[in-house]
């Protein structure tokens, strides 16, 4: 059963909504324009603020939505996380879209959520504060994730090991954001 749910969350975390929702409103495929990151920050330079919103929101069910079926299931707290992770890495690596998607923070924060609320909202304001300070959405990510794998390991510690790989993969994801920002290029809003 675990491994039906595994393929069945990275099929959801396939779906990308900011390429559906361009498509669906008659916009451009948003990565051939902005970053060419199909997420809701460059939803939101592309596509404006209703569709940067409904992509958020998208992307953040993708991660939630496993780990609420898991936990429903009576499924184990670890196995929960790793389904999460199963439709991040389909965010990063969407089948029906020839695997270029997007960083995963989105879908990742979906994940957080549902596995540990007070973690995600830890992220958050990590984010929005790192936003806030230096209006760099890519540095806002590359802080929130690792903030919260010590709130986790302390009080979720089964769910530590799939968000070491998370936090690893976001970092991943982001690695030409980080030579942007070391380099003082990085884009800002």
């Amino acid at each position: 059963m675990f491994w039906l749910l595994a393929i069945l969350a990275y099929l959801l975390g396939s779906l990308s909504f900011a390429i559906l929702l361009s498509r669906m409103t008659g916009l451009a495929d948003p990565r051939a324009s902005g970053s060419g990151n199909p997420g809701a920050t460059n939803m939101l330079r592309v596509a404006g603020k209703r569709l940067a919103i409904l992509t958020l929101i998208g992307d953040l069910f993708k991660g939630l939505l496993p780990v609420l079926i898991a936990a429903h299931l009576d499924f184990p707290l670890q196995q929960q996380a790793w389904l999460g992770l199963a439709a991040v890495i389909g965010h990063l690596y969407p089948i029906y879209f020839r695997f270029r998607g997007g960083k995963g923070v989105a879908t990742a924060a979906g994940m957080l959520l549902g596995l540990y609320p007070p973690a995600a909202l830890l992220a958050l304001c990590t984010w929005l504060l790192t936003f806030t300070l230096t209006r760099t959405s890519s540095l806002a990510a590359l802080t929130a994730a690792p903030m919260t794998l010590p709130l986790l390991a302390w009080q979720r510690p089964a769910a530590l090991l799939p968000m070491c790989v998370l936090s690893g993969l976001i970092v991943w994801r982001h690695r030409r954001n980080l030579r942007d920002l070391w380099a003082g290029r990085e884009r800002h809003f």
